[in-house]
């Protein structure tokens, strides 16, 4: 089985979000199962050179985009036994970010046409086609509708991933005919039009055969008026080709046991070592250096899908817990200056680190107790998986996939392995973070409970033969 990716970002070249990590983690699994996976993504100037430098070239070509005829390379690395292959067009990559351009409409309109263009320059003519938020969208669609009938891509199949719904490529319709070198019959609700413009995620939710979200939950909830962003009426129309799979963590990379940026190495079993890392956090940030005073820590973007609003409207009773507060993360200057302020105004409870760095975050899920993530919705979350990996216990809102992975635990049966609440309401928040800490001063009952999240298994094993079957299924259907 021949899988090709098509995704805007992918760890460990590139990455602003968790689409990254799906992209690099994912291959992997399918590829032990036996299939033959390839990722094929932009060449950005942002991409380290220790990468670059591993880079060959493979191809280049002309690419046909409206009336401008613009150059392409391919270039080329392997790396874990997965083929990397990297869209050059310096015109259209070199850019400081990777979106939010005045132009990232033309930008991926060339990705696009480039990935498409580019299979027999490659040489990799896959079996499925498997596209990744609206960057991709458009592959999906003119492949049903123009490469379709051409050598060689009669048989590819296509699967749309809707990494997060409220990002959507929209353009003006001017796009359709001078840049994708669409005529007008496309301009209309059954295909791309929206509201006036043209969709890329659309693209891809109406061409693709078939239509995977990143949890079971965010599957439910994007197919009502609520979360479908205005594409739910699209979304139930093709609800019998719409399927859920849980987003995993790569193991490997997160792994308390083997893991060099932490102070020190834990198991499940080893506690103690685990109260280490705690002190090693604790001094870090310059808190007082206290076993029995929980620690609470955010690593987020500062925005309000994050549901940060809620920790900003309750603040002042989380102090009154006596629990120390970490926030790691980037986002909205008004949420941004909130937390400085916090940390001003509590020195001894509250710091933040504005900005994002790898190595602290995973120091902070090593020595955190407990992991907040009150989001407004969250199509699947990997923050809170990682965070259970590392032992630090999840308080989230049940919304996509944190309802499906973060079950409210009971101090009568055990059953549970965190903390949830159902409405996006402060005081629910605030009732559920001040059960969670009552718990943590049960010793007994808390280290019982860090141990069972820790033993979770949320690897990419069984999304992947998820995924694997679903690509079976649609090759079977010819």
């Amino acid at each position: 089985m021949k899988v090709l990716f098509a995704v805007s970002e992918c760890v460990p070249f590139i990455k602003s979000g968790g689409l990254a990590d799906v992209a690099g983690s994912l291959p992997k699994e399918l590829k032990k199962l036996g299939a033959d996976v390839r990722v094929i993504l932009p060449k950005y100037k942002t991409i380290p050179d220790e990468w670059k430098k591993q880079m060959r070239k493979k191809t280049e070509f002309t690419v046909q985009l409206g009336w401008r005829k613009q150059y392409c390379g391919i270039d080329e690395l392997e790396l874990e036994g997965i083929c990397f292959y990297f869209i050059d067009n310096e015109y259209y990559f070199t850019r400081s970010q990777l979106y939010g351009e005045y132009d990232d409409g033309e930008r991926f309109a060339f990705f696009t046409r480039a990935v498409l263009d580019g299979l027999k320059h490659i040489g990799f003519v896959p079996d499925v086609l498997h596209c990744h938020d609206w960057h991709a969208g458009m592959i999906p669609f003119l492949l049903k509708n123009e490469y379709q009938w051409k050598e060689d891509y009669q048989s590819i199949k296509t699967v749309f991933t809707i990494h997060n719904l409220q990002f959507q490529g929209i353009f003006p319709k001017i796009i359709l005919g001078d840049l994708l070198g669409l005529d007008e019959r496309f301009f209309n609700p059954e295909f791309v039009e929206f509201y006036g413009n043209v969709s890329f995620m659309k693209g891809g939710l109406v061409a693709s055969d078939k239509i995977t979200t990143v949890s079971p939950t965010y599957m439910d909830e994007i197919q009502t008026a609520h979360l479908g962003e205005g594409l739910d009426g699209v979304l139930r129309n093709r609800t019998e080709d719409l399927i859920g799979i849980l987003n995993g963590i790569d193991n490997d990379l997160y792994d308390p046991e083997e893991d060099g940026a932490i102070a020190a190495p834990f198991s499940s079993i080893a506690y103690d070592q685990r109260l280490v890392n705690k002190c090693d956090l604790q001094t870090f940030f310059e808190l007082p250096i206290k076993e029995d005073v929980p620690v609470v820590a955010m690593i987020s973007r500062l925005t309000k899908q994050k549901g940060v609003e809620l920790v900003q409207a309750v603040f002042h009773e989380l102090m009154e817990t006596g629990s120390q507060f970490i926030v790691l993360g980037t986002g909205d200057p008004e949420f941004e200056g909130f937390f400085n302020a916090m940390a001003a105004q509590y020195p001894l409870q509250c710091k933040v680190w504005i900005g994002f760095d790898e190595k602290l975050a995973h120091k902070i899920y090593a020595g955190s107790d407990l992991f907040l993530m009150p989001s407004k919705f969250e199509p699947c979350g990997l923050s809170q998986l990682i965070a259970m990996r590392y032992g630090s216990v999840p308080i989230v809102r049940e919304t996509g996939g944190l309802n499906d992975t973060v079950k409210s635990f009971d101090e009568f049966t055990e059953a549970g392995n965190g903390f949830s609440f159902k409405n996006f309401n402060a005081h629910d928040m605030l009732y559920t973070i001040e059960r969670a800490i009552r718990l943590f001063r049960n010793r007994g009952q808390w280290q019982s409970l860090v141990q069972k999240v820790m033993e979770l298994d949320f690897s990419w094993e069984q999304s992947a033969r998820q995924y694997h079957q679903l690509y079976m299924d649609i090759i079977s259907r010819g």
